[in-house]
């Protein structure tokens, strides 16, 4: 069973915690196999919201399949100086080591800064330290305005409630969108922006509606999304007619049951190209009986861009090198700001 290790720190915020926590929870009672645990250098951890929760000392054993979670802290506190102890930094960096993913959640990402895993990788955290990451971690590409950013099995996410999209994120990738679709929703989050594409996922874009009868059409489609699904077999499922689904379904989403089928073969085959697929397989893999036919939609406007890297607002001189930044800034290391919002 995959395990999913949260790294408590003090002043930590409740909901970096529980966001994450509770798409993995959401996931275990849904029927895919997850061990929560939570570790700690100290026994009793204080929050940034006055609760104190409780953690383990002793780490468990981490496998390539385990996933450490870094949830982030108050920045503008004594704590916001903390670094990880000497056991910490190694788990963190031995498990990415020996094929393991790591992830933070806002402040969470000087954490892995410390250890060297943001060294070369693009990276996020949450919009007020941006710049002091920037600055402490000079080698790492420090990406604006998106919620989480993937690198090598290492997964930053901004500020607070971007721990949410970080999970599902990292539920789709191993469970497929349509778990996450369902975890969403379980969760009443349907409308959540895609990591750092500045379009949403269409899966959860048009999951913000309360139609039932819409909502069980798209769960079926989210799952087969490859496979050809006539209208007619939508309509059994639904328990309307042909023409009633349309309606209703374009109703809530703006689109049609194709259109709708469509728009996902289509964002998982850009995500297969940007992982170096050609469009011939990547169009087999998402469902297209040929490429031309994505090829079509790709040239409707279907296309994805990439965010700028951020430039701190004190004296920065950057050259992007393979993902190497270089920045001039005698600046802190350790993140924090004025209003201490952070996390």
């Amino acid at each position: 069973m995959p395990q999913v290790a949260f790294l408590l720190v003090p002043e930590l915020h409740l909901l970096d915690l529980a966001g994450p926590a509770q798409v993995f929870s959401t996931a275990a009672e849904l029927g895919y196999a997850y061990e929560l645990r939570y570790v700690a250098e100290q026994p009793d951890v204080p929050t940034a919201q006055g609760l104190t929760v409780h953690a383990d000392l002793e780490w468990p054993t981490l496998g390539p399949a385990d996933l450490i979670v870094v949830p982030g802290w108050l920045s503008a506190t004594p704590r916001s100086r903390w670094r990880l102890g000497e056991q910490a930094a190694r788990m963190l960096s031995e498990h990415h080591a020996r094929g393991g993913t790591v992830a933070s959640v806002c402040m969470g990402a000087f954490a892995l800064g410390q250890v060297g895993l943001l060294n070369g990788r693009r990276c996020t955290t949450h919009h007020a330290v941006q710049d002091k990451l920037a600055r402490c971690y000079p080698r790492a590409v420090v990406i604006r305005d998106v919620l989480y950013v993937e690198d090598g099995r290492v997964i930053t996410s901004a500020g607070i409630a971007s721990g949410i999209d970080l999970g599902l994120h990292l539920i789709a990738t191993r469970h497929g969108p349509g778990a996450a679709a369902r975890i969403a929703r379980e969760m009443v989050v349907y409308a959540r922006r895609n990591g750092d594409e500045p379009q949403a996922s269409a899966m959860l874009r048009h999951r913000s509606h309360l139609s039932d009868t819409v909502h069980r059409v798209q769960d079926l489609i989210d799952a087969r999304f490859a496979e050809p699904l006539p209208l007619a077999e939508l309509a059994v499922v639904s328990g309307v007619s042909q023409r009633t689904l349309t309606r209703v379904f374009v109703t809530a989403t703006g689109l049609t049951p194709l259109r709708y089928q469509q728009l996902l073969r289509t964002e998982r085959a850009e995500h297969l190209i940007a992982h170096g697929a050609t469009v011939e397989a990547a169009a087999r893999a998402a469902g297209f009986q040929e490429a031309r036919m994505l090829r079509r939609l790709r040239a409707r406007g279907f296309e994805l861009t990439s965010p700028q890297p951020c430039r701190s607002d004190v004296d920065v001189k950057v050259r992007y090198d393979r993902g190497v930044s270089r920045r001039s800034s005698d600046g802190g290391c350790e993140g924090g700001h004025a209003g201490g919002w952070a996390g």
